[in-house]
Parts: structure tokens; C-alpha cells; sequence
């Protein structure tokens, strides 16, 4: 797969995730299953692994739930409310064991205990309890704000109004699961979709005395701030919860080994249809909370727990024609459109086909008749062929050689790391003026982890692109608010809310920014890299000088996680006169804040690199140790290295000799420790 492709596919993908995010949490009232859902997260998540130049910021990896309702007062939660990654399959849970084990560096034989918990399928709530008393209730909201349902979550009848209990923590905030079982669900089926829009719904009144009428349960399972902390594991915690009064799940085990894992969830998942409740699969935490400490998280997932999801469904149905997306990458995406079929209880009608090899490699054709899966992709995937069911009339699809939105002759990329040709096929988009990848990029511009702005989602984007009201992203900040008002589906109240919403965007730190302006290759991580070093808007304008630009992108090659890949791409947008135009005007639009960094800890204004594994951790979580104390990772020796650590296995001898020349500072893994320790 060529990169362009990649990126186009991957780009689908986040924004049909992102309608899904919609329906799920602010309606809860989703397209898809849950399944589906999953999947489609699971495939953009691959992809990310896969192509480390992926980034947006509405992926999985980098968001959790939805903007919360204008309904209720928003309050940011004490510690986010964050999501968790997935896995499908043993692989994908050996794989989870095996970065666990690589990032606490510990050998493959030490068993980690973990608690295993169901996952029901419900509204996540966030309690918090002072003296005992039950204060404050929220949703989970976007993991980082909340909606303060207090009240209605008061109407539930498993939640402890008031606690009195010896020894329970001055500030307690209990984390857990608001849902509806089945047999409940069966007496108001008729108002609702299903359990989870009956749980959200109810939540979501207004009224508490409507949210009383529903059967609502609720499951407690983690724990946010907890002032003091009397106890060292989850297990002790789920324990504590039972003895306070809350509902705990009684099917909760520890487990240890990839065997007991395995059967575990195999055992749950045969007992799920006769289970009480929607569960989808098994969440999985590393139980000791000195461990969980050292681990940490990764964007907005924790590196000590994982969702285990149950099998995938599927279904059949016959390709009726095959069609070509542009992302805003460039890369062409085959979408299948295929006759709707029912899969575990969502109509689909559109699947994926990822790429040219991918249709060459199944040997796809339009008429065929294809299984069908919903599960690793944002829109359902092509399996297979049935080719004893093959027509005479069906046809080969001949991938197009030419863009379908500009016409420019496409490519498909070398790739340096694996001396191939890339899979993704791409529209080079010379004249930086393909209107399929402009728009695109629009869509992306106005995501939540870039402007983020309220209201603005792709099909206003592509409601004002038709209308010629949008091209280029500081053409948002002119928009006629009066003309908008007297468009169909608009009224003067909408388009007041929508002026709001952009003016408020106006606010944007740096690093959102460099990511908003959907630069290829640089994703979220490697934004804040990016706002790292350059701190304000001004240093990063030196990039339109050409001069200052090439001393620039020099040191920036020193950068840990910046590459020549990134380097390049850099240099190759900001040549181009379109591109400088484009970030010139939308700077002058905008108020760009100054990036953020730790002004403290033991490392504050210090470069540090690594060479050579150490003893007693593992690189991964060194450099994860500096960050947070302020210091900046470097991947090369220069002279504005302030340490070189040299570990006692393998360093390169290259990099020991380089920081000799330049007189930098060397600590041997002793030494290091000891400055952890000052």
C-alpha cells in the first residue's frame, strides 16, 4: 500500500469512526454494533502501528468518547476518563503482555497478575464521595470534561448516597457503568433502540423525575482520585467497593498467564448470551497499582490495561459497484458499495477494499459475491471471495491511473524502510490544489483534535464547499453568518451558535495548530515534538524563510521521534508557496498560545539521549521518566546535549564517541540511577 493510499484510507476511516462517535455518545443511539464499532477502532489502531507517520487527532489513540451535551454544566474531571485500547485476538493479547513486560523490563518468565473484568456495554459515570457523601456524578463526556448528572444519577438505587464506613477515603471517586439489563429492557423496548440508548437517554433528561422512571443499574470497577489510597491493588479496591455498599461484577478473576487469559474469555463469551446484560468482551488491568504507576499511559489509554473484544460477525452480499475516495493525503480508497445486508442486527452497505494490491491479491470484482466482516474496520471489510458463487458477468475493477478529483497521473510511492514500493496508490497532488484533498483537508482542520470547533463536522464542510463558501481554512474565519441563516436547514439561532463556536477556536495552542494545518507525516506526537522546540508561533514562522528554514530542519533531524521521513515533508510543504499562503493567513486569523512545558522537575531544561538497554528499566520508560520531569529526548549527539546515558547492554559505540568529541556529559546505568535519586 502506497502512502497517499494509507493515509486516504486511514483518513475514511477516522470520520466514519467519528459519526459513530456521534450517534454512540451524544445520542446513544449508534449506527453500528458495538462490535462494528470496535472494529473500525481496532483497524485504525492497526493502521497506526503499522505506519507510524499516522496521526488525526479524532483517532482512538488520541481521543476518548464525545464533546459533552450543552445540556449540563460541564466540569473537567480530577483525572481524565480515558479509554482503552483493543485487542481481538491471543495475538493481539500477547502482544499487550510482551510491551508490558519490554517497558517494566522484566523477563518473559515473571508472571503479572491482572484483573479480569467484564466489559458491560453501558453509559460510563464518574462518582465522587467527600466525608462519605455522594457530591458530584459525570459522564464521561470527551475523557477530559464531563456532564454534571448528578441528580439524575441519584435516582439509582446501586449507588450509595452516603457511605459510613471506617476508613474510607476522605475524597473518593468511583468510576463504573451505568446500564440497563435485558430483562428490564424488555418492558420499555418500545421507546428505545436498545439498552445503551434507554441508559443514555435517561441520563441525558433533564428532568430527574423522567430519568426515575427507568430500571437503571450501576457497576463500579475503577477509581479516579482517591485521597488517601488504602490499598495497593485493583483487586483489593473491587473488594473495598463490595464492602462500601457498591455492586460489584461478581464474574471479576485474576488471571496471569496467556492460558488462563485465554480461557477465561472463552468461558465468558459461551455464558454471554445468557448473561443479563450487554457485554462485548473483558477488560484486562495489570492489578498491582505500583505497576500501573510505572507504566503510565499512552496518548489517552493506559499502557496496563486492555479491552479483550469478543468475536467478529459477519455476513454475505454482492458488490454492486466499486468506487474511488480521495483522502487528504491523497491516497485513493476502493469503498465496495454492496447490496445492504444484515450483520448482528446493522444494515451495511459499504465496505472497504483498502487498496489495488488488496483487490488484485482476493482477486475482487464488481458482481462477486463477498463475506462480509464488521469487526478492526471503521467501515465493514471484505473478507473473501465465494467464488463458486462467481457470475460470468462479473468484472475486474482496473484501479485508476489518474486522480478522480484532478486528473494528476497517480503514484505510488518508494518506501526508504522496507525497499518497496508503497501499497497506497496516490494522487502526488504537484500543484497543491487537488479540490478533493483541499476539502479533505478541511474536514480534518475543523476535527476535535484540531480547531475542534462545536458543530462544524464534515457535512457542513461539504455543504459550504459546495456552495463555494469554503476552500482554504482561514476562509472559515470570514464565513457570512447572515447568508448561512437563510441556507435551508439553517435558522438565525443555529448560525449565532455556529459564529460561537468558530470564535472560540480562535484559541489554539501551538501544537494543535501545527497539527490542524494537516502537514503529511506529522501527527499528533510528533506536533507536540514539533511545539517542543519551537514553543511559540513566531520562532515556527521561521520555517517560511528558506535560509532559516534548512538550519531548522538540521536540528530537528536531532529530535527524538523526528525523522527523515517527517524532515522532508516539512521541507516540502513549507516550499510551496500555496502551503505558506495557506498558514500565513490562517496564523493572522488565529490567537496561537505558547506550548506548554514543565517548568519543574529534576530534568527541567536539560537534553538527555539514551544509548544501550538498561538494567532496571526499560528505555521506553526512561525516556517517558524525563519528559515528565521536564527534559527534552534527543536522538542524536550534538552540542546542545546536555547527557549521554550509556547502558550496560549493546550501546553504540558511534554515539559514545561523538558525545566524547563534543564533551558532553556521560553517565554510565549507576550514575544514572543516582541522578534519578537526588
Amino acid at each position: 500500500m502506497e502512502r497517499k493510499e494509507i493515509q486516504k484510507v486511514y483518513n475514511n476511516k477516522i470520520n466514519e469512526l467519528k459519526k459513530h462517535d456521534e450517534a454512540y455518545f451524544e445520542h446513544d443511539s449508534p449506527i453500528i454494533s458495538d462490535k462494528d464499532y470496535d472494529s473500525i477502532k481496532q483497524e485504525i489502531l492497526d493502521l497506526e502501528k503499522k505506519y507510524s507517520y499516522l496521526k488525526n487527532k479524532n483517532s482512538p489513540s488520541r481521543k476518548v468518547g464525545y464533546e459533552p451535551s450543552s445540556k449540563f454544566k460541564k466540569v473537567e474531571h480530577d483525572t481524565p476518563m480515558l479509554s482503552l485500547a483493543n485487542g481481538f485476538s491471543k495475538e493481539n493479547i500477547e502482544d499487550f503482555l510482551k510491551k508490558i513486560k519490554n517497558f517494566l523490563n522484566i523477563n518473559d518468565s515473571e508472571k503479572i497478575v491482572f484483573s479480569a473484568e467484564p466489559k458491560i456495554d453501558g453509559i460510563s459515570a464518574s462518582l465522587k464521595y467527600i466525608d462519605g457523601i455522594f457530591k458530584l456524578g459525570l459522564s464521561r463526556g470527551d475523557g477530559k470534561i464531563g456532564e454534571d448528572i448528578t441528580n439524575n444519577l441519584k435516582t439509582i438505587e446501586d449507588i450509595p448516597k452516603r457511605i459510613n464506613m471506617p476508613n474510607l477515603p476522605k475524597i473518593l471517586d468511583v468510576r463504573g457503568e451505568v446500564y440497563i439489563s435485558k430483562s428490564d429492557f424488555k418492558k420499555i423496548k418500545k421507546n428505545f433502540a436498545n439498552p445503551r440508548n434507554a441508559a443514555g437517554g435517561s441520563l441525558r433528561q433533564k428532568d430527574y423525575n423522567e430519568t426515575k422512571k427507568i430500571p437503571l443499574k450501576f457497576v463500579a470497577y475503577g477509581f479516579g482520585v482517591v485521597e488517601p489510597k488504602n490499598f495497593d491493588k485493583q483487586s483489593e479496591y473491587l473488594k473495598l467497593l463490595k464492602k462500601w455498599g457498591f455492586n460489584t461484577n461478581p464474574l471479576n478473576k485474576l488471571v496471569s498467564t496467556i492460558e488462563d487469559i485465554e480461557k477465561n474469555h472463552i468461558e465468558i463469551e459461551r455464558q454471554r448470551s445468557s448473561i443479563d446484560y450487554d457485554l462485548d468482551g473483558l477488560v484486562y488491568k495489570v492489578d498491582d497499582l505500583k505497576l500501573q504507576n510505572r507504566l503510565g499511559f499512552v496518548s489517552n489509554s493506559p499502557r496496563w490495561a486492555i479491552a479483550h473484544k469478543f468475536s467478529a460477525e459477519k455476513g454475505f452480499s454482492i458488490i454492486k459497484n466499486i468506487e474511488v475516495q480521495v483522502g487528504r493525503t491523497g491516497a485513493l480508497t476502493p469503498v465496495a458499495k454492496i447490496e445492504p445486508v444484515n450483520i448482528g442486527g446493522v444494515v451495511v452497505s459499504n465496505a472497504t477494499l483498502h487498496n489495488e494490491d488488496e483487490i488484485n491479491r482476493k482477486d475482487i470484482r464488481i458482481g462477486d459475491t463477498v463475506c462480509i466482516q464488521r469487526a478492526g474496520d471503521v467501515i465493514p471489510q471484505v473478507l473473501y471471495v465465494d467464488k463458486e458463487k462467481r457470475n460470468k458477468n462479473a468484472k475486474k475493477f482496473n484501479f485508476p491511473n489518474k486522480c478522480p478529483s484532478c486528473g494528476s497521473k497517480t503514484v505510488k510511492e518508494f518506501n526508504y524502510n522496507t525497499k518497496k514500493k508503497d501499497a497506497v496508490t496516490r494522487c502526488p497532488d504537484l500543484k497543491f490544489n487537488c479540490k478533493e484533498i483541499l476539502r479533505e483537508k478541511l474536514k480534518h482542520f475543523v476535527s476535535k483534535d484540531a480547531l475542534n470547533i462545536d458543530g462544524f463536522g464534515k457535512k457542513i464542510i461539504q455543504n459550504f464547499w459546495d456552495l463555494n463558501m469554503i476552500k482554504y481554512p482561514a476562509d472559515i474565519f470570514n464565513l457570512n453568518f447572515n447568508k448561512i441563516s437563510s441556507l435551508d436547514g439553517w435558522g438565525s439561532l443555529s448560525a449565532s451558535n455556529l459564529e460561537k463556536a468558530i470564535k472560540k477556536s480562535k484559541k489554539i495552542s501551538l501544537d494543535k495548530l501545527i497539527f490542524s494545518i494537516g502537514i503529511r507525516h506529522i501527527g499528533q506526537e510528533n506536533a507536540k515534538t514539533l511545539a517542543k522546540y519551537f514553543i511559540n508561533i513566531k520562532k515556527f514562522e521561521e520555517l517560511y524563510s528558506k535560509e532559516k528554514r534548512k538550519k531548522i530542519l538540521n536540528y530537528l533531524l536531532e529530535l527524538d521521534g523526528i525523522g527523515e521521513t517527517q524532515v522532508n515533508s516539512l521541507e516540502t510543504f513549507f516550499s510551496n508557496s500555496n502551503n505558506l499562503n495557506t498558514v500565513s493567513n490562517l496564523s493572522k486569523k488565529l490567537n496561537v498560545t505558547d506550548f506548554k512545558t514543565s517548568k519543574s522537575g529534576i530534568f527541567y531544561g536539560k537534553t538527555i539521549m539514551f544509548t544501550g538497554g538498561l538494567s532496571k528499566m526499560s528505555r521506553a520508560e526512561a525516556k517517558a521518566f524525563v519528559e515528565k520531569e521536564g527534559g527534552k529526548i534527543l536522538g542524536t549527539a550534538s552540542k546542545k546535549l546536555d547527557y549521554l546515558v550509556v547502558g550496560d547492554s549493546k550501546p553504540t559505540t558511534k554515539k559514545v564517541e561523538k558525545a566524547k568529541q563534543l564533551n558532553i556529559k556521560i553517565l554510565d546505568e549507576n550514575s544514572w540511577y543516582g541522578l534519578l535519586n537526588r
